[in-house]
């Protein structure tokens, strides 16, 4: 079994912790007095979107690969890792398929909610943060594990993935607050959605503790890179899009690329 420091343990729990505390900002968004600037957000969509993608493909998944190959050789370690990625969309795709993710239908001016009574807004806001804490669960442990095996890889994921928390925020204070009218229980809400990932976090090390190997780890690895790549090919860059109002997209998507790039060579110095 290999052995983790308890410091380790600790600044990946608080890492993750942090990111999926952002879906609070989403809330204090709702309650300002301004809506956000729509290109601006596209921007840091698709920023996030971008540094996803460059992790999990330069790294995450070469990780996973390495690990395989460790135990098996480099052949079959890349064949496992591939799988391992495959894996991860597969489950992602079925978590999106049985709880959809509804954020990108929740703005908060969205006439939707002017039109409908307060019990059914209330309906569709408790719907709305079941449906994203049951993805923030996998999005948890994605980040824990990569801050845990690499900080210089975890962190740079941890922030894409606050950003990402963001919007989600939003999506589910609108129609807890339009409902209630309680910017608190909106705020909460927002909250104990976020902590679901510092939660699946700890559910996933401790199933896996007992088992962790080179062999496990390539397993988890692969797995994350395939969930990022999906979450970010899927969500972020489709947001993007809809705010965006001219080369916003694409632009933070390379940005966010390039950052992440540059990141981690500075890491390695």
């Amino acid at each position: 079994m290999v052995e983790i420091s308890t410091a380790n343990l600790l600044i990946a729990l608080a890492v993750t912790t942090a990111a999926g505390l952002c879906t609070g900002l989403g809330s204090l968004l709702v309650f300002g007095s301004k809506a956000p600037n729509a290109r601006l957000l596209a921007f840091g969509l698709a920023f996030a979107g971008g540094a996803m993608v460059f992790v999990s493909l330069s790294e995450i998944l070469n990780k996973s690969v390495l690990a395989f190959s460790t135990s098996y050789g480099d052949k079959v370690g890349f064949t496992y890792g591939t799988f391992a990625f495959l894996a991860g969309v597969l489950m992602i795709v079925l978590i999106d398929r049985l709880v959809p993710n509804p954020h990108e239908r929740l703005e908060v001016d969205d006439p939707f909610f002017k039109q409908h009574n307060t019990e059914y807004i209330k309906r569709v806001g408790l719907l709305t943060a079941f449906a994203i804490t049951a993805h923030n669960f996998p999005e948890g442990l994605a980040t824990f594990f990569a801050t845990l095996e690499n900080p210089a890889v975890g962190m740079p994921l941890a922030f894409a993935i606050a950003i990402h928390n963001i919007p989600e925020g939003i999506a589910i204070a609108v129609p807890v607050y339009y409902a209630t009218s309680n910017k608190t229980y909106a705020f909460v809400a927002c909250l104990l959605s976020g902590l679901a990932e510092p939660v699946g976090a700890i559910i996933g090390y401790v199933l896996l503790r007992p088992y962790l190997s080179d062999a496990v780890f390539g397993t988890v690895f692969g797995v994350i890179a395939g969930v990022m790549v999906f979450l970010a090919l899927d969500e972020l860059l489709p947001a993007a899009k809809r705010y965006a109002k001219g080369h916003e997209t694409v632009y933070g998507l390379v940005s966010g690329m390039g950052v992440l790039a540059v990141s981690l060579v500075l890491f390695k110095w």
